[in-house]
């Protein structure tokens, strides 16, 4: 079932959203070759804790750790390892955080010094992606108008779309209804009314869209070990529009990036 949020409820998820966007902006002047994801794992997490917030990740389904840190072909839901970062690598830092009973949770794929031009632009298709799909999140469409736009716009190009990770609906759990898959059809699945709240997450391959998962029941890999891309947004529908809750600002601010992608999803102004 399907939980609508009040106004005040959407602005306390914002609340743990921009947490989870202010971690995210912490450690993306921390991403380099030599640093460990284990190291990484700390830093958010006592960044977390001195912001109010309680790590969303940490101990959810039994998950170790607060981050879930995905490089190169491992899709989603790595585990924090000793393993140092190299030039070259990317990797998808998703991250959660609980504040006032509300859960935040998004991710950003990083760059770890220079990235070959293949994969540079496979970040840049699937980041595109995220707000092809976020435009179709309004009052009226459907989940599979999401769905579809992402998968149109990603296949195109010749990548892969993970079938079997979705995004998700998003409140005081972290999982809701409805689940928001990154492929569809057109004016199929659940409606969209005022007042819900997705998370929209589009895992894309370089490569195949298959993937299988190593022996510790968490890490998603690419079945042919090409890279993956993830991007994630915490998206509202607040007067039939999608108001994005959470942001990337703080990643642009701390790599010295410039971008206006998010203006059209906001109704007043980030305030950094």
């Amino acid at each position: 079932m399907i939980k609508i949020k009040t106004l005040e409820e959407i602005e306390l998820m914002r609340e743990s959203a921009l947490i989870v966007s202010k971690t995210l902006g912490m450690l993306a002047s921390e991403v380099k070759p030599g640093v460990t994801t284990l190291q990484l794992d700390s830093m958010a997490e006592t960044f977390i804790r001195d912001h109010g917030g309680v790590p969303g990740f940490l101990g959810l389904y039994d998950f170790p750790n607060s981050l879930c840190m995905s490089p190169n072909a491992q899709v989603v839901h790595g585990i924090p390892n000793d393993t140092p970062l190299v030039e070259g690598d990317i990797i998808s830092i998703d991250c959660g955080v609980l504040k006032n009973g509300f859960y935040g949770d998004h991710a950003y794929t990083f760059e770890v010094g220079e990235v070959d031009a293949e994969t540079k632009k496979l970040l840049q298709v699937t980041k595109e992606s995220l707000y092809v799909g976020i435009r179709e999140f309004k009052v009226g469409n459907r989940v599979g108008d999401v769905g579809y736009a992402i998968q149109q716009y990603t296949e195109s190009q010749g990548y892969g779309v993970v079938r079997e990770l979705v995004g998700h609906g998003l409140g005081r759990e972290m999982h809701e209804d409805p689940e928001m898959p990154n492929y569809g059809k057109r004016g199929r699945g659940k409606k969209f009314v005022e007042g819900m709240v997705v998370a929209i997450e589009p895992m894309i391959n370089l490569g195949t869209r298959r993937i299988k998962q190593l022996k510790d029941g968490w890490t998603i890999l690419t079945a042919d070990n090409k890279p993956s891309a993830h991007f994630e947004h915490d998206v509202a529908i607040i007067d039939g529009k999608p108001e994005i809750l959470s942001t990337f600002a703080y990643i642009y601010e701390a790599l010295g990036i410039e971008s206006d992608e998010e203006a059209e999803f906001r109704q007043k102004a980030l305030v950094l």
